[in-house]
């Protein structure tokens, strides 16, 4: 194997990661969505289905850049859990804050995955997956923010 497939395998297997907390983090955000009550119900219940979207929108291009490099990808729910570092909260109450917190946790977590994922895509000269992790990092970043400024006490 050359360093530019080593490099490619090692940039897939992050990609892949990333992959996985994303799709934990969608299926998070939408349990959030879905549970989430108190005074500012329906501002938290729109924010969660807006971040679940624009989350479960970048699966497809994540997985679609790993095989464009010419690994494989994730196949299974089974596959994801055993890739995922961000964790499922299965909690049958969970306050509003600590929604708005955990969430913002976790799109950070998902932001050090990403910067990792960066730099082995430098390293592969890889500059398409590059630049899309820069709009992935944004997205993430601007989530978090969201979070944070939502979680603030007036």
């Amino acid at each position: 194997m050359t360093t530019g497939d080593n490099a490619r395998k090692a940039l897939a297997n992050t990609l892949n990661t990333v992959l996985a907390d994303s799709f934990a983090l969608y299926f998070k955000t939408k349990n959030f969505h879905w549970h989430v009550s108190g005074p500012h119900f329906r501002d938290y219940h729109l924010m969660f289905d807006e971040q679940a979207t624009q989350i479960l929108l970048t699966t497809d291009a994540i997985a679609e850049r790993v095989r464009k490099i010419g690994q494989r990808t994730l196949t299974s729910i089974g596959d994801i859990s055993r890739n995922q570092n961000i964790a499922d909260n299965d909690d049958a109450q969970v306050s509003a804050a600590d929604m708005l917190n955990e969430l913002r946790d976790d799109n950070l977590k998902l932001i050090e995955v990403l910067r990792e994922a960066k730099e082995l895509a430098d390293e592969a000269g890889d500059n398409a997956t590059d630049g899309m992790i820069d709009d992935w990092t944004d997205q993430a970043e601007e989530r978090a923010w969201f979070l944070l400024e939502s979680s603030q006490k007036a």
